[in-house]
């Protein structure tokens, strides 16, 4: 495992952290009061979220099944990681194939301290984390190429991440742009929530009150685009729980999320 050895900013535990949240949702440790406060008020309005949560998590690790597995692919840009959990990227993708190597990215503090102290690897493979925003992609693509070989296929991971780009312009610049760093071959996985549940867009609005970084639900279409130009493997774009869920038996709920897997011609 390697990471940038610049020091990480404060982390601040006066407003609430996304990541810290979803870290409480799916049973972690590494959050706060101010987190835990946030997520059970965000429960009480649409108490879905935690199977959501969860939804989200068994669909990265399906995905990365196939990607790893059927599709070959040995290099993984995993981008807004998050904190570590179970089966994270590197682990799902380095048991399948050992000598996956895998960048994760991400500007947040406290994922970087858990990323140097947690994040392993196997002796064929590597894990990298390096420090850098979403928002800046071109400045994200020339760190990660300084780890990745971008002349071969890479699979791009945004699980999650693009609600927190509230411009709709800025998302799909940016998800374009990462797109044409790849080349033919390479894979675009990703899944977000979507808008179409009145409690879901209640809940997020009393989260954005509170003074934490907002996350912005969008229609089901707006994530299709996301995959313009790309070739969806089956079963398409669809709801998280739809997604090859034989792999990892689960019920089938449709909770307001789209994600997919597509390819690169």
């Amino acid at each position: 495992m390697t990471h940038d050895d610049a020091p990480a900013p404060k982390i601040d535990i006066s407003v609430p952290h996304s990541a810290r949240i979803w870290n409480y949702w799916l049973g972690g440790t590494d959050n706060y009061e101010v987190d835990r406060r946030a997520g059970d008020a965000y429960v009480k309005v649409y108490p879905q979220i935690v199977e959501l949560a969860r939804t989200g998590r068994l669909f990265l690790a399906r995905a990365i099944h196939f990607l790893a597995g059927e599709a070959g692919v040995r290099q993984f840009l995993d981008i807004g990681t998050g904190l570590p959990t179970v089966d994270n990227t590197h682990e799902v993708a380095q048991r399948i194939a050992p000598d996956s190597h895998v960048v994760y990215v991400d500007n947040d503090p406290l994922v970087l301290a858990h990323a140097r102290a947690l994040l392993t690897s196997t002796p064929e493979g590597t894990t990298h984390y390096i420090d850098a925003d979403l928002r800046d992609p071109d400045r994200l693509l020339e760190r990660a190429r300084g780890i990745l070989d971008f002349s071969r296929p890479v699979a791009l991971m945004l699980m999650g991440v693009m609600g927190h780009i509230v411009d709709d312009e800025e998302a799909q610049s940016i998800v374009g742009r990462l797109k044409d760093a790849l080349v033919p071959g390479s894979y675009l996985a990703l899944y977000d929530s979507t808008d179409t549940e009145t409690s879901l867009n209640e809940a997020q609005s009393g989260y954005d009150d509170t003074g934490a970084v907002p996350y912005r639900l969008r229609r089901p279409e707006f994530v299709h685009r996301y995959f313009e130009g790309l070739e969806p493997v089956e079963p398409g774009i669809v709801p998280c729980s739809l997604w090859r869920p034989e792999v990892q038996p689960l019920e089938v709920v449709d909770h307001p999320t789209m994600c997919g897997v597509a390819r690169k011609p």
